[in-house]
């Protein structure tokens, strides 16, 4: 299993907009096969901080979840959304593997 870690640098004016922008992924994430555990918004913390963390069986899952999802119309219109509103300044992606019981 491989679990993607997104550190987003988000506009603190346009919390909403990210959260709806979190809303659309979560369903499609788990439409190609991924396991989404949330987006964390800011509470008592850097107020431009959002987190996103979901898992694939796979880094070979993942890397098919990112070619498919780059011709899927909800995904281009997650994309487009974003832009739009310019909830995300910006975003860094990490792998991680998760050590279970």
């Amino acid at each position: 299993m491989i679990t993607c870690y997104i550190n987003y640098e988000i506009d603190p004016d346009r919390i909403e907009e990210f959260e709806t922008y979190a809303k659309l992924w979560i369903p499609l994430v788990e439409k190609f096969g991924g396991t989404h555990h949330g987006y964390f918004l800011p509470k008592e913390s850097a107020s431009d901080l959002a987190i996103a963390l979901f898992s694939f069986p796979s880094l070979a899952d993942y890397e098919k979840y990112r070619k498919d999802s780059m011709k899927d119309e909800a995904c281009l219109a997650a994309f487009e959304y974003a832009k739009q509103t310019k909830c995300i300044r910006r975003y860094d992606r990490q792998f991680l593997r998760p050590v279970l019981r």
